[in-house]
């Protein structure tokens, strides 16, 4: 199951040997998986209007400033890869460099961090359809009925294999990206040409104060950075997607990662066009007074009905690619992490005729349709979008730190050797860990109450899943001795 550049050590536990299918998609390929699974156009739906009014219209600014830590992260990933190129990735790499026990709680938090990744657009989903057909977006049964389909045909070509996984991927990357990007253009001529009913860019759009509002236009009367960067967060969330399909990619240790670095540079530019392209292009009342599809208003805004169609179109498309790419890639951790015995050992079946982690997969996508279920009956739109979006940013954010303080803990001894590796390897990803350590800590602090005992069942769950693990799965994974690059003099000699 995995390619690692380091030999093993006497009484150290061998990785299993790989089952999928390899060198079946390129680079290219594994990027549009990467940024599937951060849902560009869906994402720009969910946080369009919330990041505008969090970041009084200088949400552009808070995208450009978090896109830094997360292109650190992603080398750090890449760096990983180098070493060892398996699909548990962080599961693997933090127990083998730090510790088993916090190498568990990492591949726990990213299996939860994808099923909510998952689920978040799911509340796009079903208005953005019945609106192409012009049927009413607020029938509950319809959007479960959309969701269940959608989940169920994703798992379908999850299961049949990587290479239909990917062609599929591109085919709706085109389109979506065209659209998406497509309006952003549009939107910001737009408003740089002073139309009737817009809201004009000014220079305050890129200060961290932003502009100075009242309550009565849809402003906050300051602007919080903190919100504004947990969105950020959210937003980029997901690139990651590019390493967990590494031992199916050419080059596996080396094309993933520069898939990561390539999402995370791309994502920024759509994110940032998006963003301030078109939160001008309507007033922030009228923004906020349509706050259950603000893409989809703002494309109406600009073309009319039809291109309310086309921007709904692209927003399906959004959340139908990161159901298939979530359930893709939260199988490959899953199985990353069965084939250790870290979980049930039947998750890490691989039939030959699919070479895909079949019960992995299936496990996975059944989960988001119950999930999605629950989501949509149970939970008002509104409460939905805030509660979900902060605790997916948060735990994403808690398995990018893990990551980072791995790659320094892997290679200390690099570190410790030159002034470029001790910038690279060392101070920029304590930076990036630091950052986004600062954030959970001020996102957990002024989240309410029960979105705090939200997150703290999702860890308690898995220190008890953990423990179960090691005592009656009896996981080989507990005892992996602690690895380490030998540094730039053992391999000089």
């Amino acid at each position: 199951m995995t390619e690692s550049s380091a030999t093993a050590l006497p009484g150290t536990v061998p990785a299993p040997p790989t089952r999928l299918e390899p060198d079946a998609i390129g680079v290219a390929q594994d990027t549009v998986i990467g940024m599937a699974t951060s849902a560009p156009a869906a994402v720009v739906g969910i946080t369009l209007l919330s990041l505008a009014v969090a970041a009084n219209y200088s949400g552009g600014l808070l995208l450009l400033i978090s896109v830094v830590p997360m292109l650190i992260i992603a080398n750090a990933y890449r760096r990983l890869n180098m070493w060892n190129a398996n699909c548990g990735a962080s599961f693997e790499w933090v127990g083998r460099s730090i510790n088993p026990y916090l190498g568990w709680l990492t591949g726990w938090l990213m299996i939860a961090g994808y099923v909510l990744g998952t689920l978040s657009g799911v509340e796009v989903l079903g208005p953005s359809v019945l609106t192409i057909f012009g049927a009413s977006p607020t029938n509950h049964w319809h959007n479960v009925e959309i969701a269940t389909a959608v989940g169920l045909v994703m798992t379908m070509i999850a299961v049949v294999g990587i290479r239909i996984t990917a062609r599929t991927q591109v085919v709706m990357a085109a389109v979506e990206y065209t659209i998406l990007v497509g309006m952003s253009i549009w939107g910001l001529i737009y408003v740089l040409n002073h139309h009737a009913g817009t809201f004009p860019i000014t220079r305050d759009w890129f200060s961290l104060n932003g502009i100075a509002g009242t309550h009565s236009n849809g402003l906050n009367p300051s602007s919080n950075v903190v919100a504004g960067f947990l969105i950020a967060i959210f937003a980029y969330s997901g690139w990651d997607g590019t390493v967990y399909v590494n031992e199916e990619v050419r080059h596996r240790r080396t094309n993933p990662g520069r898939a990561a670095l390539i999402a995370v540079a791309l994502l920024a530019v759509i994110y940032t066009l998006a963003q301030v392209g078109l939160q001008g292009v309507v007033s922030p009342a009228k923004l906020q007074a349509n706050s259950a599809s603000p893409l989809v208003y703002v494309a109406g805004a600009l073309g009319g009905s039809g291109w309310e169609k086309v921007m709904a179109l692209a927003l399906a498309l959004s959340v139908i690619a990161t159901v298939g790419a979530g359930i893709v890639v939260g199988a490959r951790i899953i199985y990353g992490m069965a084939s250790y015995r870290a979980l049930p050992e039947f998750l890490a079946n691989v039939p030959r005729r699919f070479a895909t982690p079949t019960a992995a997969s299936v496990v996975f996508g059944l989960v988001v349709v119950a999930a999605a279920w629950v989501y949509l009956l149970a939970t008002s739109v509104q409460n939905a979008f805030s509660y979900v979006v902060n605790l997916t940013g948060i735990l994403f954010a808690l398995f990018y730190i893990l990551t980072a303080l791995a790659s320094m803990t892997y290679y200390r001894r690099r570190v410790l050797s030159n002034v470029w590796d001790a910038l690279v390897l060392g101070l920029l990803p304590l930076a990036a860990a630091g950052f986004l350590g600062w954030m959970v800590v001020q996102g957990v602090a002024t989240s309410p109450i029960p979105q705090r005992w939200s997150l703290a069942a999702i860890v308690g769950a898995g220190l008890i899943l953990m423990v179960m693990s090691r005592v009656f799965l009896r996981s080989q994974f507990f005892h992996i001795q602690r690895e380490s690059d030998p540094g730039l003099a053992a391999v000089a000699s």
